[in-house]
């Protein structure tokens, strides 16, 4: 049997070109769901536009040290049902088993019309299983930094990886969440939750073994200020990117449950990392000045979130 659907990264919004690829694949997937008015509130319901992650010289993989398993309970908590299967380091002995859960669980997906979710499918960061070839034991692929194609042409969307290859390619770890469905949860209680989730996170309260949370602003403020070679780097702008592109999403969720004074909060915090990402990209980092810069709008935004983290503690009390 073979399905293949047509998907792409147009209308989840990126203000950077650099959103987590976790959230943009959680939002596309929402997207080309029956669940669709979803998509963009669930970056936000399930804490992914809170949560930051900074080690010392900004690896990219970095944002990638979080607890894998709690997937399911995140996105759950945003009101959408979903499948997870996961394999991680030491745990060899389960890898065919659980490769073949996952592999049924995304050709189920497909078959429904909705792409899967999954860890390294062409580069290693999160990207879409878009469908499947049953005769030549083939999956397609939509990889995260897939570049807009037409979509009549025959080549679109026309990435491919074996079915062994899952959760064995350059890091080897399986990670595969499939939607399934939506649950009865009331707005109020997805907000409630969205609050005790992102006070969870920014508190440092989730698993990481770097600098996450609120501690993330003092390690990369520190790098802005003392290390010029370290803030002049790809990697400087793909975490003001990353977390930058994260911060619409709260300010977004936050305008549209009328949350009035975090919304504005998170407008101020969102706008404060998108100046700092354009002078990165602008201008050299190597400067004192450029990076005098960039470090006051990154303490402007990290006030501005302390004071959005006591209100939100003072809400779920």
């Amino acid at each position: 049997m073979k399905k293949h659907l047509t998907i792409s990264w147009d209308g989840i919004p990126d203000a950077t070109g650099y959103l987590f690829s976790f959230a943009k694949s959680l939002a596309c997937a929402v997207k080309n769901s029956p669940w669709s008015e979803y998509a963009e509130d669930i970056v936000a319901t399930s804490g992914f536009a809170f949560r930051m992650w900074v080690n010392t010289d900004l690896c990219p993989s970095a944002t990638s040290m979080w607890d894998f398993n709690k997937q399911k309970t995140w996105v759950k908590k945003g009101g959408l049902l979903c499948d997870y299967v996961g394999r991680y380091w030491g745990q060899e002995h389960i890898e065919k088993e659980r490769q073949l859960e996952a592999i049924k669980n995304i050709k189920s997906s497909i078959d429904n019309g909705i792409p899967a979710i999954s860890w390294d499918i062409a580069v290693p960061e999160w990207g879409l299983i878009t469908g499947y070839d049953d005769d030549i034991q083939m999956f397609y692929t939509l990889a995260i930094d897939a570049k807009k194609a037409d979509p009549t042409s025959p080549s679109y969307n026309s990435t491919q990886m074996p079915y062994d290859a899952l959760g064995k390619r350059e890091i080897p770890l399986l990670s595969v969440l499939t939607i399934t469905g939506c649950s009865d949860k009331s707005k109020e209680d997805i907000l409630h939750d969205t609050i005790k989730l992102a006070v969870n996170h920014l508190r440092g309260k989730e698993w990481c073994e770097n600098a996450s949370g609120l501690d993330a602003y003092p390690a990369l403020i520190r790098i802005f200020d003392q290390s010029p070679d370290i803030a002049a780097s790809w990697n400087a702008e793909y975490f003001l990117g990353t977390y930058g592109a994260l911060k619409e999403y709260a300010y977004k969720y936050f305008k549209k449950v009328e949350m009035v004074e975090l919304a504005e909060l998170y407008r101020d915090v969102f706008n404060a990392w998108m100046e700092a990402y354009k002078i990165k990209k602008s201008k050299d980092a190597t400067s004192h000045d450029t990076r005098a810069e960039i470090v006051s709008l990154l303490k402007s935004a990290y006030e501005n979130e302390k004071k959005a983290v006591q209100i939100m503690e003072s809400l779920i009390i």
